[in-house]
This record gives C-alpha cells, sequence and structure tokens, in this order.
C-alpha cells in the first residue's frame, strides 16, 4: 500500500466512522427502546440499550462481511448485532412486534433526514469550499447512504431481519409459523444473495423509494 492509498484510507475512516458507527448503534438501540416501551425490558437489562458501539458488534454482519467486500471491492455493506426482544412480553406481541420491528429502519430514516440537513446547510452558509465544509459533507454523504440503506436492507420481508417481523405480525398464525421456520435459515439466505448479487436487485427499487422521500422532505 503506498503512502497516498494509506492517506486515502485513513482520511475514508476518518469521515465514515461517526455516521457508520451511529447508524447501526441507534438502529439497535431503537429496538431496545420500543420494546421497553411496549413492555419488554430484555435489551435494558442486558445493558443494550447503551450509545456504545462496542455492544452492538457482530462478528460476521459487522467484520467478517465489510471485510470481504472492501478486498473484493464490492460495496462496503453489513449489519450489527440484533438487540434481544423477548416478544412474549410485549403488552400485545402480534401487534408490539410491528412497531418494535420498525423502530430501527425508523430510527435510520430520522438519522438520514438529519445527514441530509447537514449536507444542505453546508451549502447554505458557503462552506463546501473550505476544509471543515469538505468533510462535514463527506460525512453527510456517507451518513445519508448508509442509514438510506441500512433502512431499505431491513425491509426486506425475509426473517429475522425487521421486514420479516412485520410481516410476521400482519400475517395469520398459519404463515406466521412458516416464517418461524424460515427464520433460522434467514442470514445464510441473506449472505447467499449479498454474494450471487440478487440482493440490489430487491434493495435497489426501496433504497431510491426512501432516498427521494428524504430529499424530497430536505429539499435538496
Amino acid at each position: 500500500m503506498t503512502g497516498l492509498d494509506l492517506n486515502e484510507l485513513l482520511r475514508g475512516v476518518a469521515v465514515g466512522a461517526i455516521p457508520i458507527l451511529l447508524a447501526i448503534t441507534l438502529h439497535e438501540v431503537a429496538h431496545g427502546w420500543a420494546a421497553r416501551q411496549r413492555g419488554d425490558r430484555t435489551a435494558e437489562m442486558l445493558g443494550r440499550l447503551s450509545l456504545n458501539p462496542l455492544r452492538h458488534i457482530d462478528p460476521v454482519g459487522t467484520v467478517l462481511v465489510p471485510a470481504i467486500l472492501w478486498f473484493t471491492g464490492g460495496l462496503l455493506f453489513g449489519w450489527a448485532k440484533p438487540v434481544p426482544v423477548a416478544f412474549q412480553n410485549l403488552r400485545n406481541p402480534k401487534r408490539d412486534m410491528v412497531f418494535v420491528a420498525l423502530a430501527g429502519p425508523g430510527a435510520n430514516f430520522v438519522m438520514a433526514l438529519g445527514w441530509a440537513l447537514v449536507y444542505k446547510l453546508t451549502l447554505v452558509f458557503g462552506l463546501a469550499n473550505s476544509v471543515a465544509g469538505e468533510f462535514l459533507m463527506g460525512m453527510a454523504r456517507i451518513g445519508l447512504l448508509i442509514n438510506v440503506l441500512l433502512a431499505a436492507f431491513n425491509l426486506l420481508p425475509i426473517p429475522p431481519l425487521d421486514g420479516g417481523r412485520v410481516l410476521r405480525g400482519l400475517v395469520s398464525e398459519g404463515l406466521g409459523k412458516y416464517l418461524d421456520r424460515i427464520e433460522p435459515f434467514g442470514l445464510i439466505i441473506i449472505v447467499l444473495l449479498l454474494f450471487s448479487g440478487l440482493l440490489w436487485a430487491v434493495v435497489t427499487p426501496l433504497y431510491a423509494l426512501v432516498e427521494g422521500l428524504v430529499i424530497f422532505l430536505v429539499g435538496l
């Protein structure tokens, strides 16, 4: 690795670290917070409402998959360790499951709005050509991308993704039990779809929809 490559890598890490860590941490904390609001304190008791990113790192989703994608030149992507939720402790398990599941993508959507606003204000105040402005805009671009991507990805109706949880809460018990049988294989399905390239064919339309809504609301 040349000095220039190393500098680019360090700059990329510096710009991307904060928005990426915020995106994965607050996504999981939002699930735990929503579960607590609906009667389940499992995440709180296990210390998973913490804003410390280390508590939410998943060896596969946060380390292995992003590393493989980085070295193979793919789109950098990953996920955090899911927050534990005892759905039977929720006041209305079937209905509240939907609320808890949507809290994660909802947090990413709010963060995407926040980063889009940072980007817009940097332009409005004429800071785009300054060193600080370039740094902020770089962070904002990554923050917008990762949060929209996480929101779109997690809305896929594949258990144990949030979209799968939403689907589980909306369908009949018969279909729900079928989804429960699929869930143990969900991670394998996702990884296979990811490395086959089929995952992006499904995520891209959702990404475009979420990103378009963010841009419309912020007025970029």
